[in-house]
């Protein structure tokens, strides 16, 4: 047979070398469409041998080889070698597939791995087998039964870009033992060992491919790499000991050790793969080798305590015998790995230890490894099970990278004409192959995209495949987006080459020849040149595009939907290569060009984030056919018209009510029906769809926020009114478009009298009004709870009799959203608890208390949990109590459960967040006052809910309305939890388990906006850039004598005096609508005290005559001021929020009416929670600029108060914006924006400075960046909305802030060097005396000499002559200042302001991180009876180390009295 190429191959396969050589074209832009045949049938026993000659790094997977018995004369080649049907074995990296699916795993040699210059073949033997050879070595048998003619098989797939056949002849006799006689025997051995898994019948007697003295049949069953059964005391092993799972993740982080069975072969792959993580602890898995024999090993707590024969990585650092010999190993981390990665070691046969991840080899780790290891894996914090993947058959996951593209490309599967390669062909713009290491470039190069992007937010940066001329454009589409992260998609250009680039995570890190817009904003080399530049990026949406341009000029110019945003940047060099980073929220995005059509959008292209932007381009423009009744393309700025135009929606439902108009494409025929079926409501606003008619063509109509705001040619049903030109015609018409609910169908129909007539449900509700013109188009207003409605197909003419009775039983498809499954209750439960109702219903049947309930499964992200109160008994006080809680109900014992708490403020076993009236408690602990309304009020039909957010918040939702954020820092794996306690005893579910309004788009977080000690709540308002209702509220004429207006009556300021400065608003507050102002105290007079205070009135303000002062507003009146709350010049409440007197200048306020009533007050964007209850409408917003304060500014439209877009101006440091939103792993330092720097006025943070400066300690152990300092004063601490207590630390452990005193930044080692005591060791603090600070900053740490000894009369300064046996060489600390700042630890000394003269009395200590293990807990040294601190017993809540480098100075605390 002549070893030959078959001339018809796939369609980018060149053929030479007299059809010897393949090679496929465009290798680094398309991976598939590269099978070749044997041009003659295979002989029996001949091996078809090929070599592989070019590979390339693009791609995943790699060469495929097989037989099929489809002739290559008649063949219509697949894109790949897999996709061969009728009668074709291939073998896929280590699988065997015939017709496509899988028949074999793990056989043979991995062929991904093999490299340039290996040898490949395939042959059937006499007996109908099917054997691979790989460089001379027969692999098995592979499948069996194989009829006699078949052709060879080769797919040049993946990175395998080059084939030679070099032979077609039968092997020679021995099977290939010429070539491993030059082979060590042992090394021989081990390389048949890790590469020849053969079955029990896959080598006959005496047959090739064995190694003398070893029978092969079932060798490896008995020796195959798995788990040793002996294990650290948390595991459990399955799988036949493949898997390994640790037991009780969410209470124990570690005992999770486990070693192979066998000690590890040379150049032997040990690799598993992630199943199962926890977003709990911090670190994950490790991994490494030792040379202990795991029966004789004593398992350690985790293998890093191992002090001997041990190498680890763990994070992305190698640890041998538990010591750090390198730190930066590679660029990957352990701990940032996900599920489904995966992570493998060798040990090379010269010693050399290499780690993969994903099948990457990331290089030497340790160069001389004993000969003897096994492999050791730690199921380590987050990482809680692994399964061994043998055979390091990594193929599966290193494909599915491929699979995904295949899936989004738009090319593949359907038949395509042979590419061009004209010279216009060849210089199109692409993408460059070499791009981020989370994006894949697809569909020719046109296309870019993360396939992960779910899981990650950056490393998508794309180029283009050559520079840009002058004048040419670079315009993409934004394709795909997820509804996750903060930030989205960013543009620019660059002068660096893509082939030489080392890509960074994010385009705006790169620090030389970058011009970038990001948001609203132009960056260079990663510093902003401009702040409000154009449209924002992070707004927009799928189907809409950006461009880029450089001119002749050497300006720079981007374009937003074609609309060009003016120049950017000067003097930008020529032969700039054009950059997009897909970054946050854009998943996808596909150079436009003229050149070939656009792929189609991706089919969700209506869900959530991904509905297209009224302005887009690319929006559907209507039905195909001219006489088919559609949406036109043109509607109101919240609408979105999807599937085919016959689909409208409101975009941001639960925040935006109107805007929604939507009109036919076309006039309505007489006596044609235009019917439309609802298929969504919210619960959220009231009013509802209104329909009508309108003779204004789309064109020519100005979109208004509502359709009865027109005041010509419109009829509308509203209600039940009819209404022309925004008029009442008349009242009480035939139906209630506001009683419809989803499923109902309305329809609209002009008769050719000219009468309107409307239909509900195919019934004719009579003449709504007559004289209508001969043509007018159909209009829905998608108004109040109306979300989506599309056109059915009862929409056409209608016989002129205006009958109705085949109306009625035409039907037509409603794809209404799927109702899901209900939640049910887990039948774990208090004693006093049955449930009913197949787990839907809990009653109470005795006491008032033991009414625990929890929900079946724990809740997932944005998932609500609902319940509905069914009865209450009033002999009893309290009510039901709802939250989440960490405790997992099938690890408590089986009902009736005497032993669980009686109520839920008692449980405290596991923590727990809960509602309780109107407080947030954790774990019984007051967190929060007045938060929302409270439940004691709710009493039969009223519905109470509980949600843990993404943003890991808690949120309370009650009768459907949000409440807003309740509590933070909520772990992830948390059940619904309630009580029914009280008055109420018996609930039932109203939820299920399928997510509401998936396709509103969530606010942005607060943390993308403000660095914090942890991540910002989320406000239940979203703020827009663009006002919710047409209302632009201005100060009222009227107003106090000593006010004067300016700027169109949005600026107030007080000309003299101190009082006489009382304002309001000329417009109402409308609810659920923020009213921000921001005040800036110009000049501070010292004869004042106080400053501004605000609240509402419940009356109209046009006659009041108003008084000196707000206290004085005695009718309907409710005012904040300092930090209390009025009714009618009556104090109702204290504590509330901040100081207001202390709020500095920039700061920014705002008040919100929800829709129950409640105000509630904002500072800088954060919800204070409810101030007052029942509050009247309408009501006015009033301000009184008292003392201090002598000037406001209404600020309605570009302050970034909730869920702003002005991201990149609030974060420090390299905290990137995305990071922000699914939660940050470690605490952050919190600065507020410029504007609103409580440093520039705090009084007490510039005395305790000015008490710092006496002390004359250098400037080069402090920050040089003032903005890490932190003021922990009362006014400071709430305008930040700190909480009393963090965690840090791995494991996590508590630690208090130090309220009361204030924070100056240490300076610390390098990022690499103390990362992991930042992120890993815990915080404490330390209280030491004014003599001994010098001497703990010069050693960055503290010292034996440098702590408090214990004396006969307690603590003490060590004398300078006192014994040394005498000395106590320890430090002591404590997780809070209330401990560690005690006189006793921290003496008092006495200063004089160098400012005021005046005398005070001033502590000093620090914040340290404390490595994990090196102290010990212990009970306090004082004899306290009291408890010291609510959080930490007095038992524990000193801490005591001895060790030497076990702290780390990272802030000096100041308290002046």
């Amino acid at each position: 047979m002549a070893a030959e190429l078959h001339p018809r191959s796939g369609k980018l396969v060149g053929l030479s070398n007299s059809n010897r050589t393949a090679h496929r074209n465009q290798p680094v832009q398309e991976f598939n469409h590269g099978l070749v045949l044997s041009r003659e049938p295979l002989r029996d026993r001949d091996v078809f041998t090929v070599r592989i000659d070019k590979k390339v790094n693009s791609w995943s997977g790699s060469i495929e080889i097989g037989v099929t018995a489809l002739d290559p004369a008649a063949l219509d080649f697949p894109s790949s070698a897999t996709g061969l049907k009728g009668g074709s074995w291939i073998v896929s990296g280590c699988s065997v597939l015939k017709d496509g699916r899988s028949v074999l795993e793990e056989y043979g040699r991995d062929l991904d791995q093999l490299g340039e210059g290996d040898h490949v073949g395939i042959q059937r033997d006499g007996r109908g087998e099917l054997h691979l050879w790989v460089n001379g070595q027969d692999c098995g048998s592979a499948a069996s039964g194989l009829p006699p003619r078949l052709w060879a098989v080769v797919d040049l797939y993946g990175k395998c870009t080059q084939v030679t056949v070099i032979s077609c002849e039968p092997p020679p006799e021995g099977g290939g033992e010429e070539e491993r006689e030059e082979v060590d025997v042992d090394e021989g051995l081990f390389d048949v060992f890790n590469n020849a898994i053969v079955s029990l019948n896959s080598s006959p007697p005496g047959g090739g491919g064995g190694v003398p003295g070893i029978g092969l049949g079932g060798m490896m069953t008995n020796d195959a790499l798995l788990f040793h059964e002996k294990c650290g005391t948390l595991i459990k092993l399955s799988n036949n000991n493949k898997t390994a799972e640790r037991r009780r993740p969410l209470d124990e982080f570690n005992n999770g050790v486990v070693m192979t069975n066998r000690p590890l072969r040379h150049n032997e792959m040990f690799e598993i793969r992630i199943d199962k993580l926890v977003d709990k602890w911090s670190g994950s898995i490790e991994i490494g080798v030792t040379t202990h024999n795991p029966n004789n090993l004593d398992y350690p707590a985790t293998m890093t305590n191992l002090r001997s024969g041990t190498i680890m990585m763990s994070g992305c650092g190698i640890l041998t015998n538990g010591k750090g010999t390198r730190r930066e190993y590679c660029e990957f981390s352990l701990d940032e790995l996900q599920e489904g990665d995966h992570i493998g070691l060798m040990r090379k046969a010269s010693g050399a230890l290499h780690f993969y991840i994903n099948g990457i080899d990331q290089g030497v780790a340790a160069a001389q490894t004993p000969a003897v290891v096994y492999g050791v894996v730690d199921l380590y914090g987050m990482a809680v099970k692994v399964t061994i993947v043998h055979n390091h058959n990594h193929s599966d996951r290193l494909r599915r990278n491929n699979a995904i593209m295949r899936a989004l490309s738009p090319d593949v599967g359907r038949p395509r004409t042979a590419l061009s390669l004209t010279p216009d062909a060849q210089d199109r713009l692409l993408f460059h192959p070499n791009c981020g290491q989370k994006a894949a470039i697809i569909s020719e190069g046109r296309t870019a995209l993360r396939p992960h992007a779910t899981d990650d937010f950056n490393h998508g940066v794309v180029l283009s495949s050559r520079p840009l001329r002058s004048n040419e454009v670079f315009q993409v589409r934004i394709d795909k987006m997820v509804d996750k992260w903060a930030g989205s998609i960013e543009i620019g250009v660059t002068t660096h080459n893509p082939a030489y680039l080392q890509l960074p995570s994010t385009m705006t890190n790169l620090r030389s020849g970058t011009w970038m817009m990001t948001g609203n904003g132009v960056m260079h080399n990663g510093t902003t040149i401009l702040d409000e530049y154009g449209h924002n990026l992070d707004r927009l949406k799928a189907g809409d595009t950006v461009g880029v341009v450089r001119k002749d000029d050497g300006s720079l110019h981007f374009f937003v939907n074609g609309v060009p945003q003016g120049p950017a940047a000067w003097n930008v060099p020529p032969s700039v290569y054009a950059v997009v980073d897909l970054y946050g929220q854009a998943a996808q995005a596909t150079i436009m060009d003229d050149m070939a059509d656009l792929p189609p959008l991706p089919d969700d292209i209506s869900e959530g984030q991904t509905a297209l932007s009224p302005s887009s381009p690319c929006s559907i423009t209507g039905g195909s056919a001219a006489n088919d009744l559609r949406f036109h393309h043109l509607h109101g700025a919240n609408a979105v018209i999807t599937n085919g135009g016959r689909t409208a929606l409101r975009q941001n439902c639960r925040s935006e009510f109107n805007d929604a108009i939507v009109i036919s494409n076309r006039c309505l025929r007489d006596g044609e029906l235009f019917e439309i079926v609802i298929q969504k409501m919210v619960d959220r606003w009231s009013g509802s769809i209104e329909a009508g008619v309108t003779a204004i063509r789309p064109e020519d109509l100005e979109f208004p926020n509502t359709m009865t705001d027109i005041d010509y040619d419109t009829w509308m049903l509203s209600g039940t009114a009819i209404m022309q030109d925004g008029n009442t015609m008349r009242n009480n018409y035939g139906c209630d478009l506001d009683s419809l609910t989803t499923g109902s169908r309305i329809g609209m129909m002009r008769s050719a009298t000219g009468d309107l007539h409307y239909y509900i449900n195919g019934v004719d509700q009579g003449v709504a009004c007559t004289g209508l013109p001969p043509e007018v188009y159909a209009v829905i207003d998608l108004y109040g709870q109306c979300v989506q409605v599309s056109i059915t197909s009862s929409s056409g003419p209608l016989d002129n009799s205006l009958c109705t009775s085949n109306i009625t039983e035409k039907s037509f498809p409603i794809q209404s959203p799927v109702a899901g499954v209900a939640h049910r209750l887990h039948s774990k439960h208090g004693k006093n608890v049955v449930l009913l109702g197949d787990g839907c219903q809990a009653v109470r049947v005795g006491g008032y208390a033991h009414g625990i309930v929890f929900s079946a499964k724990e809740l997932k992200t944005d998932e609500l949990f609902e319940v509905k109160i069914n009865e209450v008994d009033e002999q009893w006080s309290g009510s039901l109590r709802i939250g989440l809680t960490t405790l997992q109900p099938p690890d408590l014992p089986s009902c009736p459960l005497s032993g669980l708490s009686p109520s839920l403020t008692q449980l405290r076993t596991k923590v727990t967040w809960l509602l309780v009236g109107s407080e947030v408690r954790r774990n019984g602990v007051l967190q929060r006052q007045n938060y929302g309304c409270s439940l004691d009020r709710l009493t039969v039909g009223n519905r109470v809910g509980v949600k843990r957010c993404g943003d890991d918040t808690m949120h309370i939702l009650i009768d459907g309305e949000d409440m807003g954020p309740a509590a933070t820092a909520v772990a992830k794996n948390v059940y619904a939890v309630l009580d029914l306690y009280g008055k109420v005893t018996a609930a039932s579910i109203v939820s299920s388990t399928v997510l509401e309004d998936t396709e509103s788009v969530k606010a942005p977080s607060l943390s993308s906006d403000s660095c914090s000690e942890v991540e910002e709540d989320n406000t239940p308002v979203r703020w827009s850039n663009e006002p919710a209702l047409p209302t632009i509220m201005t100060f009222m004429e009227n107003h106090g004598k000593n006010i004067q207006l300016s700027n169109q009556n949005l600026t107030a300021s007080r000309v003299c005096s101190y009082n006489q400065g009382l304002l309001v608003t000329a417009q109402p507050l409308p609810r659920q609508q923020l009213f921000q102002v921001c005040f800036q105290i110009d000049r501070l007079n010292p004869s004042w005290t106080s400053s501004l205070s605000l609240g509402v009135i419940g009356h109209s303000p046009d006659r009041l005559n108003f008084p000196s002062t707000a206290c004085c507003l005695k009718r309907s009146a409710w005012l904040l001021q300092r930090d209390s709350v009025f009714h009618n010049s009556l104090k109702i409440c204290e504590n509330y929020g901040p100081n207001l007197d202390t709020c500095p200048e920039g700061t920014v306020l705002g008040l919100l009416v929800d829709n129950s009533s409640c105000l509630h007050l904002y500072v800088n964007g954060m919800d204070q929670g409810v101030a007052a209850q029942d509050i009247p409408s309408p009501c006015y917003l009033f301000i009184d600029l008292y003392g201090q304060c002598e000037q406001v500014t209404i600020v309605m439209n570009d302050v970034p108060a909730v869920g702003a877009d002005s991201v990149e101006t609030r974060c420090q440091g390299d905290m990137e914006k995305a990071d922000m939103v699914d939660g940050i792993k470690e605490s952050v330092c919190w600065t507020p924006p410029p504007e609103v720097n409580p440093n520039k006025t705090c009084e007490y943070q510039a005395l305790c400075s000015r008490f710092k400066d006496l002390l004359t300690l250098p400037d080069g152990y402090f920050n040089e960046d003032a903005k890490y300092n932190l003021c922990y004063c009362e006014s400071c601490h709430k305008l930040r909305g700190d909480e009393a207590y963090y965690k840090r630390g791995e494991p996590p452990r508590d630690y208090a802030l130090p309220f009361g005193w204030c924070r100056f930044a240490l300076r610390i080692k390098p990022h690499c060097e103390v990362s992991n005591a930042f992120k890993k060791w815990h915080i404490a603090y330390h209280g030491t005396s004014v003599a001994a600070l010098r001497r703990a900053l010069d050693h960055s740490q503290l010292l034996s000499g440098t702590s408090l000894r214990l004396a006969p009369g307690g603590y003490g300064e060590p004398e300078e002559n006192s014994a040394p046996d005498r000395e106590i060489p320890r430090v002591q600390l404590s997780p809070t200042m209330r401990y560690s700042g005690l006189e006793v630890f921290a003496p008092k000394v006495r200063f004089r302001d160098p400012r005021s003269h005046r005398c005070h009395q001033a502590q000093v200590g620090f914040q340290v991180c404390v490595r994990p293990g090196s102290y010990k807990v212990g009970p306090q040294s004082l004899g306290a009876s009291e408890p010291l601190d609510q959080r930490f017993s007095n038992s524990e809540i000193e801490w005591i180390t001895k060790e030497k480098g076990g702290t780390l100075l990272y802030g000096l605390l100041v308290r002046v009295e």
